[in-house]
């Protein structure tokens, strides 16, 4: 570096921020040094920055989630989360180490400078596991759930509360709520269901459905409907809980939306392209990804940052 500083005629400081597109050096100097950098073949050396940080510049993304062939990581949760995390960190010089907790933590992140944890867990187990490491920590998840922790996470109680308004909108008046309050999330989403539900006098059945994927959507419904047959309307956790809850309908029988009205949640292509098109809550993924990415580095690099929630909106469509 000193001998790139002196064929460029500037300090070695200089050529180091240059190379690192400080705005501390203006936009002609920092061209005249990249010209004679590559002129001379010379290459930043990553690892001895690093070195002098103490840093690895290295970000961990745990994803709290068994992987099923109904429920892979190739759907938009987590892979648009991801999609926003990585944007935002490896523009910013980061790069990120992609792992699970099913196998426990790799050896790798424990050189990471801090954790991106995409799931709380049923009663925030996950989020106690990884918080154990010591690290850096944001959340997506639940932001009602702690505020000792820095949580990124959509307007769940909202998105509840749309999907009731919509039901009252409709006429209906024997809905259902299909998910596991054990999770946060989707404790926020009974909670804002209930309380609109509430103005009218109405309290949803509420079965809980431990697995997220269409099967056990599906069966769900059948148990539900063995007991309450008189049920017009189902609100799911997710798209795919509520398309094995439509599933279920059709084969006992019932028409959607004429008979029952559904409402999923996520708005994946999925449940967009499923036949009848469902009506979903959508959150912005890639959004908050890059909310989580912000401020996991600011973590890191010390600067304040606390939880925040991100608004929510109902698509509706056939169902």
């Amino acid at each position: 570096m000193a001998d790139l500083a002196k064929v460029a005629g500037v300090s070695a400081i200089t050529v180091s921020r240059a190379l690192r597109d400080s705005p501390l050096v203006n936009a002609e100097t920092r061209a005249r040094v990249r010209q004679v950098a590559e002129q001379y073949g010379y290459a930043f050396n990553v690892s001895a920055r690093n070195l002098r940080l103490r840093r690895s510049m290295t970000v961990a993304v745990v994803v709290e989630m068994k992987p099923s062939l109904e429920r892979q990581m190739s759907g938009p949760y987590p892979l648009e989360l991801l999609g926003g995390i990585t944007q935002e960190l490896t523009s910013s010089g980061y790069s990120v180490l992609l792992t699970s907790l099913q196998g426990g933590a790799l050896p790798n992140t424990q050189a990471a400078d801090g954790v991106i944890l995409l799931g709380q867990g049923a009663h925030e187990d996950a989020m106690h596991e990884v918080g154990r490491w010591g690290k850096p920590m944001v959340v997506w998840g639940a932001v009602s759930r702690h505020e000792s922790q820095v949580v990124v996470g959509s307007d769940n109680r909202g998105g509840g509360a749309l999907a009731a308004e919509r039901f009252i909108a409709l006429g209906r008046s024997r809905p259902a709520f299909l998910g596991d309050r054990a999770h946060g999330e989707f404790a926020e989403r009974f909670d804002g269901f209930v309380a609109s539900l509430s103005k009218y006098g109405i309290v949803p059945q509420a079965p809980v459905v431990s697995a997220f994927t269409v099967n056990a959507g599906a069966k769900a419904v059948h148990a539900l409907l063995d007991q309450h047959p008189q049920v017009d309307a189902l609100f799911a956790v997710s798209d795919l809980l509520a398309i094995g809850a439509i599933r279920a309908l059709i084969e006992r029988g019932r028409r959607v939306p004429e008979d029952v009205s559904v409402i999923g949640y996520d708005d994946t292509p999925l449940g967009a392209t499923y036949v009848p098109p469902l009506s979903s809550v959508h959150q912005n993924f890639v959004d908050a990804g890059v909310l989580l990415a912000r401020k996991v580095r600011a973590l890191i690099e010390g600067e304040p940052a606390g939880s925040e929630t991100l608004h929510t909106h109902l698509v509706v469509r056939a169902t």
